[in-house]
């Protein structure tokens, strides 16, 4: 067998073509020789390699850098989210939220009948964004200019203090109020305009929108339907919602409620609403129902105006009392006010004169005296009277308002002629000593509520002036019993009828019924405190005395006669001091009665201040205001005549 061999045959070389012989090669001695150098050539050299430089060095100069910078941005982050996390935090919501006072709506004032007499409509305040008037913003640098120039007329307002407002020293400020409690025409006004220039604005880019940056907040406004209609019982409430005076003040806690609070987050001054908001709601406030009659103090109200003005005087004041309840049914003064428009008020006349005059009352004081008299037993209506000419008492010597001969009068007769001489006579028989009539006296006009507040808290009431008795100087001992050297206000002259027409107990006066919650829940005032101050006897021979003063030919008080009514009254013509000077001058004239006499239902009581036209004694100009006020509250109130007769009794005797 032939053996088969696992290695590859030899290949065999296959002669091919000759190379061409390079024509001056030169052969190298043996095979493969390389071809011999030219004489004098040298062997060229051979190219260098570009060898680069090493990049670690450039790699760790870049790596350091960055790795300060993110040191840096490292140590800022840690700053920004953990040591000052929460002030720039705080910063963020500052810029981001802002917050807003949701005002609450005030309560009404109403008459006893629900008709407001002081309630609220909507209003705006004006506001602005200063930052939205710098040049950057508006492209002109006469923004707070143009801007002032359009709202000034609309506001009512200076130009040049609004761009004070526009283009304040704080340069950061975002909201400034240019006015309050504009009405929705005025601010109807500037919206229309601010709609007009922006519409300007995306035609001519290069007239610019100048109150984009104005703005308002809703609000409300106090008005008075009324007028001057009781103003000083309402008071009033300023341009900026602050009470003046008034029931508007006395209980402001109650009528204005508790603001609300809301807050927002927002960009470039509008609201974003996907940011989410918190709400406190505002809280209205409570309604106050007065036991004003809104008709009686019309009447009133007119009555005092019109002869104030014919008087010349410096003021008058009437006051309507129910005499079973102490509600004060009007409360009228002149001049007065309108709280709608304080500008044209004068100061002297702000405020509730019935209330915070203080004065001496003059003979209407001698119903007291007259009380105190017939409750001690020191006299009857009966009782016989001399009065002489004048009469010589400590250092001085009295008389009364006339010269007359020697009166023989009855004690209802001292009181229907209003003598001054008869009135000391019969005081004096209230002790055995002057030392102790005065004492007692004194306790009386204490429990008529002289000398003290009326109980109706009402902002600056006087309580007037009533010194102890161990301080009277010796002629006040003689002229107290008549109604001088010692002041009222006029309220507490009113009081002092309505104690004896209800039957000698004194009610304390009020002047809120109560309060509707927002609830609509009425809550009604506290029932106001009494005291008896006399016996129902004595207050009933004291309104017969009253009604000779009205009925009888020889009493001061005949111009205060209402046709089918019994009628029970007493004049007064005082020495009036002046509060400029402190001295006499003038007269304060009075009349304080109530009617029927027999059956009362209503007290009125009237004072003007300092007559200077026509006749200044108080039955002659305050009895006329009587009679057209009670006549008015008895037909309003449908108060029936009795029918009864009057009792008539003696006004003198014959010696």
């Amino acid at each position: 067998m032939t053996e088969v061999s696992d290695r590859e045959p030899p290949r065999r070389r296959v002669p091919g073509p000759a190379r061409p012989a390079r024509p001056d090669a030169r052969r190298r001695p043996g095979p493969g020789a390389r071809p011999g150098r030219r004489p004098g050539q040298g062997r060229p050299a051979a190219a260098k390699p570009l060898r680069l430089g090493s990049p670690r060095p450039r790699l760790r100069l870049v790596g350091l850098a960055l790795t300060l910078v993110l040191a840096a941005f490292v140590v800022r982050l840690f700053q920004v989210q953990a040591v000052d996390a929460s002030t720039y935090a705080a910063k963020a919501e500052q810029n981001r939220y802002v917050g807003q006072v949701l005002a609450a709506d005030r309560g009404e004032i109403t008459d006893r009948s629900g008709v407001a007499l002081a309630t609220s409509e909507d209003a705006y305040d004006i506001t602005a964004d200063p930052t939205m008037f710098a040049p950057k913003m508006l492209k002109v640098g006469d923004g707070p200019e143009q801007a002032a120039a359009l709202l000034a007329p609309i506001l009512g307002q200076e130009q040049e203090a609004l761009v004070e407002k526009l283009r304040p020293k704080n340069k950061a400020l975002r909201y400034v109020k240019l006015a309050s409690r504009q009405t929705p025409q005025v601010w109807k006004q500037i919206k229309d305009l601010k709609s007009a220039l922006a519409k300007k604005a995306e035609t001519d880019k290069s007239t610019p929108n100048v109150l984009s940056g104005v703005f308002s907040v809703a609000t409300s406004k106090r008005v008075y339907p009324g007028g001057d209609l009781a103003a000083g019982i309402l008071g009033w409430v300023n341009a900026e919602g602050k009470p003046g005076g008034g029931i508007e003040l006395q209980l402001n806690k109650q009528l204005a409620g508790k603001d609300g609070k809301i807050r927002y987050a927002q960009s470039g001054g509008r609201l974003v609403p996907t940011a989410g908001s918190t709400e406190t709601p505002a809280v209205p406030g409570s309604d106050v129902e007065l036991t004003i009659d809104r008709d009686i103090q019309w009447a009133a109200q007119n009555a005092i105006s019109d002869q104030v003005k014919e008087s010349a005087a410096d003021r008058g004041y009437v006051i309507v009392q129910d005499t079973r309840t102490g509600q004060i049914l009007a409360m009228a003064n002149s001049p007065g006010f309108d709280p709608n428009d304080l500008s044209d008020a004068d100061p002297a006349a702000l405020g509730n004169a019935a209330l915070q005059d203080a004065f001496e009352p003059g003979s209407t004081a001698k119903v007291m005296s007259m009380a105190a008299v017939l409750q001690e037993n020191a006299a009857t209506p009966g009782t016989h009277v001399v009065v002489p000419n004048r009469l010589h008492r400590g250092d001085r010597l009295f008389k009364d308002d006339i010269d007359h001969p020697t009166w023989y009068l009855t004690l209802n007769g001292v009181l229907a002629k209003s003598s001054n001489i008869g009135t000391i006579l019969a005081t004096g028989q209230l002790g055995k000593t002057q030392a102790q009539a005065n004492k007692v006296l004194y306790d009386y006009l204490r429990k008529f509520g002289l000398g003290s507040y009326t109980g109706l808290g009402f902002p600056g009431e006087t309580k007037g002036i009533l010194a102890p008795p161990d301080k009277w100087s010796t002629s006040q001992q003689y002229t107290i019993p008549f109604g001088q050297g010692v002041s009222i206000n006029a309220m507490q002259a009113a009081s002092v009828y309505s104690t004896i027409a209800n039957g000698g107990v004194r009610i304390e006066p009020t002047l809120v019924r109560g309060t509707k919650g927002p609830d609509g829940r009425f809550t009604p005032a506290p029932k106001p405190a009494e005291n008896r101050v006399v016996s129902d006897r004595t207050a009933k021979t004291l309104a017969q005395m009253l009604e000779s003063v009205v009925d009888d030919e020889e009493g001061t008080g005949t111009k205060a006669r209402i046709p089918g009514y019994r009628v029970a009254g007493k004049t007064g013509t005082a020495n009036r001091v002046d509060p400029a000077t402190g001295k006499y001058h003038g007269y304060t004239s009075s009349f304080a009665g109530f009617a029927p006499a027999d059956k009362p239902r209503i007290t009125v009581y009237c004072a003007i201040q300092n007559a200077t036209q026509g006749s200044y004694f108080g039955g002659q100009i305050c009895g006329p205001v009587y009679k057209k006020v009670m006549e008015f509250a008895l037909k309003s109130l449908q108060v029936p005549p009795t029918g009864a007769e009057p009792a008539k009794l003696p006004v003198s005797f014959k010696q």
